[in-house]
């Protein structure tokens, strides 16, 4: 029992101190250059999951989690916007079983959102579900509207959900809408670079240039996300741990690594 106390006792300490570094250090970045726009793909869920002999979407769950955290963190240091990787459209090609699980997951959180959004609340998040809306049920669908709805006057940052989503989709929909519009105004104009872009879910939901973007779980490719708005002055970042388990500690060194290439090539953040 005395043996249970002490080891309580220590763990209680040794948050306490994390915490109190944690927020020395959130103040001592924020007085550098701060990335207005950070993007993530919240890979390793599964193999989180595998590791500790649990079901698939324990590790799901664990990964919203994290996401609250790190959400957090990216508030607190001022980051304009966070776009999240939520459900690729190749999603649906895998169990139904796993695939309904998400889904499941999905609209739970964003009723959750919707019934306790304090931490959206607190930081004036407005929330964006950025992708392909018309392939999930209606269920979901009337889910990240209200979710949406809710926080729609909220204009001191951005979380963008990116589900169902494909950079593949997003370029196609935004040179069909392009096209449309150049119909519809019989113009001879032609399409530019900056057309497209202006039409892309990200540029239409009001996310600035993106800065950063992570992926965790040791893998290195992009997996068909933001792959336009990450082709020009984005830095590239790979962590191997599970996103699980991404903590400030994680991101710690992706902030540092961005200040010191902001402040040897002399430039300023958007």
């Amino acid at each position: 029992m005395l043996s249970d106390l002490f080891s309580t006792t220590v763990g209680w300490v040794q948050r306490s101190i994390t915490a109190k570094a944690q927020s020395v250090l959130l103040q001592i970045l924020s007085a550098g250059p701060i990335p207005q726009h950070v993007a993530f793909i919240m890979d390793g869920n599964r193999r989180y999951a595998r590791r500790n002999q649990k079901e698939v979407k324990y590790g799901h769950a664990e990964g919203y989690v994290a996401l609250r955290r790190i959400l957090a963190v990216c508030m607190q240091l001022n980051v304009r916007c966070v776009s999240v990787y939520a459900l690729a459209i190749d999603n649906f090609k895998r169990s139904p079983t796993e695939v309904k699980d998400l889904l499941d997951l999905l609209e739970a959180k964003l009723n959750e959102l919707c019934q306790h959004g304090e931490l959206l609340q607190q930081y004036g998040v407005r929330l964006n579900v950025v992708g392909n809306k018309a392939l999930f049920p209606e269920r979901i669908q009337a889910a990240a509207q209200r979710a949406e709805e809710l926080t729609c006057k909220h204009d001191r940052a951005i979380l963008n959900l990116c589900m169902p989503y494909a950079s593949q989709d997003e370029m196609a929909t935004a040179v069909r809408m392009t096209v449309e519009e150049r119909l519809e105004e019989d113009s001879d104009e032609p399409i530019t670079e900056r057309d497209i872009d202006e039409h892309l879910m990200t540029s239409l939901a009001g996310s600035p240039p993106l800065d950063i973007l992570v992926r965790t779980s040791g893998v290195k490719r992009l997996s068909d996300y933001l792959v336009w708005q990450a082709c020009e002055n984005t830095q590239l970042q790979f962590s191997n741990t599970y996103w699980p388990e991404f903590t400030f500690w994680d991101f710690l060194p992706i902030i540092l690594d961005y200040q010191r290439k902001c402040w040897s090539s002399n430039i300023s953040p958007a």
